[in-house]
């Protein structure tokens, strides 16, 4: 875990007392925990812009199962690029709407690309993608491998 670094930041009173509504709104134990969340969610959005990042992603799409090929179609998509897919849930949402959850892992212009073609077709209602750094930034140590 990298070192933890003091620093003073100073701010108008108004803002402060904005950002102190925020923090307790969102239940963050400290100004730090929200100072660090929102430095690497707009960190994140830089690296995923600039694509210079590994990232992972979660992608809900609610749809109509009834849509002729439509289910069909997003499996197709998600096998041809199965090395991005980490997995997928279906959930019944009505008797004629579902819901996909499809975790995708890899470089973000990729995964962003992927997202767009699954969100694109006809018979999708809604879609929401989540991007996350895959890890830490500036992170080049000990990566994990999990048993085959």
């Amino acid at each position: 875990m990298p070192e933890i670094v003091r620093f003073s930041v100073s701010l108008e009173s108004d803002l402060l007392e904005q950002f102190d509504c925020f923090c307790a709104e969102s239940r963050f134990a400290t100004r730090s925990e929200a100072i660090r969340q929102l430095l690497r969610e707009r960190l994140t959005v830089e690296a995923v812009s600039n694509d210079a990042a590994d990232v992972a992603a979660s992608l809900t799409l609610v749809y109509d199962h009834h849509r002729a090929k439509l289910t069909d179609k997003m499996i197709e998509i998600q096998h041809s690029r199965a090395d991005r897919v980490v997995s997928a849930m279906h959930v019944h949402l009505t008797h004629d709407l579902c819901m996909e959850l499809i975790a995708l892992r890899g470089p973000a212009v990729e995964i962003l690309d992927l997202a767009s073609e699954l969100s694109g077709l006809k018979g999708i209602y809604h879609a929401k993608v989540f991007v996350v750094r895959a890890e830490h930034p500036g992170h080049h140590g000990h990566h994990r491998h999990h048993a085959e």
